[in-house]
């Protein structure tokens, strides 16, 4: 019968696809991200920073310093070549150095917001000052990281030439997005301490997921649609293979962080303390580019805009990127549009 015939025609289109999975699964032997070469040039406890190789030299007289958030892992940033924020800065002639985190133990559970703004940001700012003899740098930064630039650059004005945010969350008032509801509620002393002062990097991720319930169901399907294609099967390994290397969270830095900014929102409100210094926004004098993404389901657009409103700058430029928190780095429109934008605004401000 015709349903016989058909039943017979799709089973044999399945076994089709599944020897055709196989075949492609069969020919990646390693899923590689983060594959710009680069040097390491300072390192102090886990944190390492390095210096991107260059084959010619930077046409930028003043070097950039990328500072990540403490979530996730900066490899984000150079996902695949062709998918690759740093190696559009390399091209367009930028000389790039980047702190990479690391992996906190228990031994680090103590660090603090002044742990990594006062010590490890600023040693690793005055490494490059030093080796380059200049004044000031520029910083690009991302997301929480963006944060800790923003406080480090109201701290040591005189240190930064031009400071780059990304879908950086900074007015924490907003009811936006699910995670700033959320953390309105939530007993950061009692996670914490549950946890031993170490908040597992596992946890933090499924709590991202929770914020996207369809995310699981639009995984399974872009996995299936991949199935039989290399790059495409490539591409999606690479992003579970970075969120899957996700680095716990010192305690003390991620209760500071969840109860001074996202439930009392010091920083706006001049009453941050870092290092036993107030946090004012008014001393944050660097030319300023504030990049949101409009679809932004981590960092509402309402945290990040009003950064431009606090700060002391007279050069300060918003950005808007129609896109997501991650579309921000690894999207083709990133790289067809955010990257020339961004080193464009830094090429006309490097004098």
């Amino acid at each position: 019968s015709v349903m016989e015939l058909n039943l017979l025609k799709e089973m044999a289109d399945m076994s089709q696809k599944v020897i055709k999975s196989y075949e492609t699964i069969n020919q990646i032997h390693d899923v590689d991200i983060a594959t710009s070469p680069k040097t390491q040039v300072y390192a102090e406890d886990k944190l390492k920073l390095y210096r991107y190789d260059r084959e010619t030299e930077a046409t930028y007289k003043t070097p950039v310093l990328v500072v990540y958030a403490l979530v996730n892992t900066y490899k984000m940033l150079d996902i695949q070549p062709d998918r690759s924020y740093i190696k559009n800065l390399l091209n367009a002639g930028l000389d790039v150095y980047l702190i990479d985190w690391g992996y906190p133990t228990k031994s680090d559970k103590f660090l603090s917001i002044d742990d990594y703004v006062n010590g490890y940001i600023n040693n690793c700012v005055d490494f490059i000052r030093k080796k380059h003899r200049i004044e000031k740098l520029n910083i690009l930064s991302i997301c929480q990281g963006g944060t800790l630039s923003v406080i480090y650059a109201s701290l040591y004005p005189n240190k930064i030439k031009n400071l780059v945010t990304h879908v950086t969350p900074i007015d924490f008032s907003t009811n936006d997005g699910l995670l700033f509801k959320w953390s309105k509620d939530m007993d950061f002393d009692k996670l914490v301490d549950a946890c031993d002062g170490l908040i597992p990097g596992d946890f933090l991720n499924q709590g991202f997921d929770m914020l996207k319930p369809m995310m699981k169901v639009q995984k399974q399907q872009a996995l299936n649609a991949s199935l039989e294609d290399k790059d495409k099967l490539l591409n999606f390994l690479r992003m579970e293979k970075w969120i899957s290397e996700s680095p716990d969270q010192a305690g003390e830095c991620y209760r500071q962080f969840m109860k001074d900014l996202y439930q009392q929102n010091k920083l706006v409100k001049g009453e941050l303390e870092v290092g036993g210094k107030k946090v004012n926004l008014k001393n944050l004098t660097a030319n300023l580019l504030n990049i949101y993404a409009t679809e932004d389901h981590l960092v509402p657009p309402a945290s990040t805009t009003p950064l431009n409103d606090y700060v002391g700058s007279t050069d300060k430029e918003l950005y808007s990127f129609k896109g997501g928190h991650i579309g921000v780095f690894v999207g083709s429109k990133s790289q067809k549009e955010l990257a020339p934008a961004v080193t464009e605004w830094l090429k006309k401000r490097d004098k």
